[in-house]
């Protein structure tokens, strides 16, 4: 079958109900406007009040309460993980660039879940709080007033990381990038100008709009002078004093802030762009001048922004929120089942009598993981349409959605894919088709051409290794015998794996040392670095034919998120059983 499957084997074979329920991107259809309406009924009353005399106290409240909304949802979804504190394993992202000395209200939000409590303990999401927080904030200040969807589920875990990867639009952002970054979280550009117009309300520093009170010349001069008299030139002088993101009513939720715009008023860089001669003018205008207009597209907006990738229930999110290398888990499962006989869910089962599945097979033993996630969206799928769904096409979607969540590039994902009823432990274990980390570059560019992969299909994939761990016993030759490694970075991996066989053999290290549960180019960096933890990573930039891909790909974000979707997408194409071969099995672990 190779990289030509039949027609029947398309991105249109499944119903559009198992999207809604394994694509993380479409979780929000389990979010309901009543769900408390019978659990906690006194939910929207009590977040009232206490928003209230929050904002009473301080009107600046009000915009800190949105813009942690804002914060928390396009950092890995709504869920509330922007209210962490460190924990000894991970660092909160509290501290990260976008956040540190930024984000707040943090207090009230504690003292909105204690009162939540007591009324109704144990039901209550904090990122279901932090939600209807901003709805309340943006009404008490005037704005419009919205259902809010509720449902979402408490990350247990946060990511510094991801934070820190630029997902948050930073305030020197251009029209473009501002464009990208919020369709890259499922919302237009009419919604990113709906939602900017939050700026109506709230303050910001003077570190963050120096530049352009003294650089830029699209800035009304005595608006200029005016921030300036409080933002002094020098950096490290004033840098935490305050003015109002709108200069005429800073506490009222309006369309001022628009107007602001067309004077050249805007205090951000990222507001005034909205209005320079780009394709956003038209609708600065629309809003400045028709309240109704706004307060409709930023309803809208908001409650878009509230679907992103919430926890609810049992998901690939919530697996991957638990424990970020799960995404890690399940991209590499979809792999190893790809590359021995197809894409036919065959390493899914366990041993029968009558055959030795694939999960203890050398490359799968200890390595692979995640069938339990497996199992739990088996379950899931199979109760809203039994029979219907392959666990072979639950690895794909599963593969696809761990690499969204983590940051990556999305797809649409090719499905109908039918089970294998056997597994090949010989095939899994001798047969060379899995590459193993001591491969040298000519044995990986072979493995993957028997599979109808590219040597550039081969690097791109190999870009997987931006998340995820490995053991220290396929790493420890590398680290203590290789010379073409980083020393420092060697001597790090040194300390939690001995250089004795047997010591520390399952110590485990980040695969990608600079930003290990993000879907980004570092890895590629960490290549020309020489600190690529496995031989077979160092391997692909080594003075070889596979050099100048590193180089565009740790240089390129967007080479090497398009190289990937297209090695991928072939990648499922290996050998799938489709028409009558094969079965759906009704369990993952077993045949039917």
């Amino acid at each position: 079958m190779g990289a030509s499957p039949p027609p029947s084997f398309s991105v249109v074979f499944m119903f559009v109900l198992v999207l809604l329920i394994m694509r993380s991107s479409s979780t929000s259809a389990q979010l309901s406007t009543n769900f408390y309406s019978k659990s906690c009924p006194k939910v929207f009353s009590t977040v009232k009040s206490a928003v209230q005399s929050a904002v009473s106290k301080e009107r600046r409240m009000g915009a800190s309460l949105v813009r942690l909304f804002f914060h928390d949802c396009f950092v890995n979804g709504c869920d509330g993980s922007i209210l962490l504190d460190d924990t000894s394993s991970f660092k909160g992202e509290k501290t990260a660039g976008p956040n540190n000395n930024s984000v707040r209200g943090f207090n009230v939000v504690d003292d909105i879940k204690a009162k939540v409590e007591k009324v109704c303990p144990g039901v209550v999401s904090c990122a279901d709080i932090v939600a209807i927080a901003a709805r309340d904030s943006v009404v008490i200040l005037g704005g419009p007033d919205w259902d809010v969807k509720l449902g979402r589920r408490d990350s247990k875990t946060a990511s510094f990381s991801a934070a820190n990867s630029g997902v948050i639009p930073p305030p020197t952002s251009t029209l473009s990038q501002l464009i990208n970054r919020f369709q890259a979280r499922g919302l237009s550009a009419k919604d990113m100008v709906a939602l900017s117009g939050a700026h109506t309300i709230g303050k910001a520093r003077c570190i963050l709009f120096r530049a352009r009170i003294y650089n830029e010349t699209n800035i009304d001069s005595s608006f200029a002078k005016a921030r300036r008299s409080s933002c002094p030139r020098t950096s490290g002088s004033g840098d935490n004093n305050l003015a109002p993101l709108d200069i005429g009513t800073p506490d009222s939720f309006d369309t001022n802030y628009f107007q602001n715009l067309l004077n050249q008023k805007g205090l951000l860089h990222s507001d005034q762009i909205l209005f320079n001669g780009g394709s956003t003018d038209s609708l600065v205008k629309t809003y400045s001048s028709r309240t109704k207009t706004f307060y409709s597209d930023f309803v809208t907006a908001m409650i878009k922004m509230g679907d992103i990738t919430p926890l609810t229930g049992s998901s690939v999110k919530s697996a991957v929120s638990k424990e970020p290398r799960m995404g890690a888990s399940l991209v590499r499962l979809f792999f190893h089942d790809c590359f021995v006989n197809g894409c036919d869910g065959s390493i899914l089962l366990d041993d029968t009598s009558s055959f030795i599945g694939e999960k203890t097979a050398a490359p799968n033993n200890n390595s692979v993981r995640g069938f339990h996630v497996v199992d739990d969206i088996k379950s899931e799928v199979e109760k809203v349409c039994p029979g219907i769904v392959s666990c072979a096409d639950i690895l794909a979607i599963a593969a696809r959605d761990s690499v969204v969540l983590l940051g990556g590039p999305g797809w649409e994902v090719k499905l109908g894919r039918r089970d294998s009823k056997t597994a090949n432990f010989t095939a899994a274990k001798n047969g060379g088709f899995i590459p193993s980390p001591t491969s040298n570059l000519s044995a990986l560019i072979s493995s993957f051409r028997v599979q109808g992969l590219s040597a550039k299909d081969m690097v791109a994939l190999s870009g997987a290794h931006t998340i995820g761990k490995a053991r220290c016993t396929v790493f420890r030759s590398r680290i203590y015998n290789e010379a073409n490694i980083d020393s420092s970075f060697a001597e790090t991996r040194r300390r939690n794996c001995p250089s004795a066989s047997g010591s520390g053999d399952d110590n485990l290290a980040p695969l990608d040392v600079r930003t290990p549960d993000c879907f980004d180019k570092k890895y590629f960096q960490n290549l020309m670095n020489k600190q690529g933890l496995l031989h077979s990573d160092q391997v692909l930039f080594n003075g070889g034919s596979t050099d100048s891909l590193v180089k565009k790909y740790g240089s390129s974000t967007k080479a090497f998120n398009s190289d990937f979707v297209t090695a991928i997408i072939k990648m499922g194409d290996v050998k799938p059983l489709t028409g009558s071969r094969g079965e759906i099995r009704k369990n993952c672990r077993k045949p039917n």
